[in-house]
């Protein structure tokens, strides 16, 4: 597995986005643990999750809880940089809410410690801009576990190259990730990569083959992704993590999955190396 960095860190240059083991539609624990395995030994060392990812009233945390269970009971455990973040939350009604008080943050982080089994989260993200709660006194809450030691490093998320620029300065040039969301649907994102590729932060993009009910559709939506798959003998799911890894030195898709199948082919995704007519062509779908 190619690898790439995140801060300090040299992580794979394909991530494990982990939402889908736990939210709705989400498969049985023997299969989640099974995917979560099949990443691990494809070369995965770059997993996400959230305490926000769960389905259910009283099961905060549900997806931190997997991922530590399964790294737990595998050999290369250990060797996974996990990042998770605090700041949405879901009631349980299907809906999603914010809170990005400090108080929170700080407890959400405590929490978090806990279901992970570490002393300290390898890196902390602050999930959603909540606009009842200054982004300063947020990005000060996240500042402050840095300090403490609570967290190894600390990113943001869905944030606009203001706020980006905002959080790198609060942080005293210590931010080392944005999590946006990107894909060949979704490209409003690209000042935010470009930023990010100019302050040399990774770049996390999330939803990268367009969101759990949208990947399996990505050729059929984007005709050339499905063209290029073709003539290559891949998916156009791996066509598209090439594309979005050939953007910058600086992405780090984190795809999601609920099938070993689906992670060992974005695993994959690094060793296509797609020529420059095709980048532009895909570019230009």
């Amino acid at each position: 597995m190619h690898t790439r960095r995140i801060g300090d860190v040299a992580v794979s240059a394909i991530g494990l986005g982990a939402m889908p083991l736990s939210i709705e539609g989400r498969p049985d624990e023997e299969r989640s643990l099974a995917t979560v395995h099949a990443a691990l030994d494809a070369g995965v060392t770059f997993i996400d999750t959230a305490d926000a990812y769960h389905r259910d009233v009283g099961e905060v945390g549900h997806n931190e809880t997997l991922i530590a269970k399964a790294l737990a009971s595998h050999d290369l455990g250990k060797e996974v940089l996990v990042a998770t973040k605090g700041g949405h939350l879901r009631p349980g009604d299907g809906s999603w809410t914010l809170d990005g008080s400090p108080r929170h943050l700080k407890q959400a982080c405590e929490e978090s410690l806990r279901r992970l089994g570490v002393e300290a989260v390898g890196l902390y993200q602050f999930h959603r801009p909540d606009p009842r709660v200054p982004y300063a006194e947020s990005l000060g809450a996240i500042r402050d576990l840095l300090d403490e030691g609570k967290i190894r490093m600390a990113g943001v998320s869905n944030a606009n190259p203001e706020q980006i620029r905002q959080a790198n300065e609060i942080l005293g040039g210590r931010l080392v990730s944005v999590q946006n969301q990107f894909s060949p649907a979704f490209r409003s994102s690209e000042p935010e990569l470009r930023l990010c590729d100019e302050l040399g932060i990774a770049f996390l993009p999330w939803s990268p083959l367009g969101g759990i009910a949208r990947a399996r559709e990505l050729g059929s939506a984007h005709a050339p992704f499905a063209r290029i798959a073709e003539a290559r003998g891949v998916s156009p799911q791996r066509v598209c993590l090439a594309w979005m890894l050939a953007k910058s030195p600086v992405v780090v898709p984190i795809p999601g999955a609920s099938r070993p199948e689906t992670i060992r082919d974005s695993a994959a995704a690094p060793d296509l190396v797609l020529t420059p007519r095709e980048l532009a062509e895909l570019d230009a779908a």
